[in-house]
């Protein structure tokens, strides 16, 4: 004969025992999704410090015909942004300020109001150095424009110029050559720089910033202009040799 036990059901300590499981394994899943927020956050924070970075000093990998397109704010103005709002506000009617140098891409409104904010809503710090820093984590995230003030805003320009025999102008003739470089003044300008080489037909400017600057030198018995671009990278020094295209200085 078939017999029916009836159903006791679950004690009071198995049922402890499931509630504390549950619970173990719901903590250790909050734990493990504060762990991925924080991760995010640290990882979007610190994408931010390098497009403000790549804001302030340009993108180097910003590139057209093999030469560096983009040296941001620094390139522009030829100093450094004395705050991050600069480089989305023209801090004086600067007339080589080319920004906004930054986009808030997650701004409802398209704009920038949260370029100074990590992904904590902690303000970014920034005071016109070479580094920005994020705290919102409860430590510091740090993104490093550059070694030095030094290696933006201080560089060497190095020019020979040479005849088409590759006689530099000598004594006689260093007077008749004369380099001018325009570059960004640090204050919203420009300012040109006027060089005649040396008997070997060196030239050589210090303290100028990074940036596509102009170069132009003049055979001055001519009048004969020639122009062309000298890009200046952060602690790089630039070295250019310039052969003129008749010989003019041959004995």
């Amino acid at each position: 004969m078939l017999r029916i036990r009836p159903n006791s059901g679950y004690s009071l300590v198995e049922i402890i025992v499931v509630i504390i499981i549950l619970g173990i394994i719901a903590s250790v899943a909050v734990s493990s999704l504060k762990n991925i927020d924080d991760i995010t956050k640290i990882e979007q924070t610190k994408m931010l410090l390098q497009k403000l970075g790549n804001a302030v000093a340009g993108d180097p990998n910003l590139i057209s015909g093999g030469i560096r397109t983009d040296y941001g704010y620094v390139g522009d103005i030829g100093s450094l942004p004395a705050s991050l709002d600069n480089l989305v506000t023209n801090p004086g009617s600067y007339a080589t300020w080319k920004g906004p140098y930054i986009k808030d891409d997650f701004s409802t409104g398209s704009g920038d109001s949260e370029y100074d904010n990590d992904t904590w809503g902690k303000a970014l710090v920034y005071s016109g150095g070479v580094t920005i820093t994020s705290n919102g984590s409860g430590s510091s995230i740090t993104q490093k424009i550059a070694n030095s003030t030094y290696d933006l805003l201080y560089n060497n320009v190095n020019l020979v110029i040479i005849d088409t025999d590759n006689n530099p102008p000598g004594d006689d003739y260093k007077d008749s050559v004369l380099f001018l470089l325009t570059y960004p003044n640090g204050i919203g300008g420009t300012i040109t720089k006027s060089i005649n080489p040396k008997a070997d037909g060196l030239a050589q400017y210090d303290s100028i910033p990074i940036g596509i600057h102009t170069l132009k030198y003049i055979y001055l018995p001519e009048d004969d202009t020639l122009t062309r671009k000298v890009c200046v990278d952060a602690g790089q020094d630039y070295y250019a040799e310039i052969q003129y295209y008749d010989d003019v200085w041959g004995n």
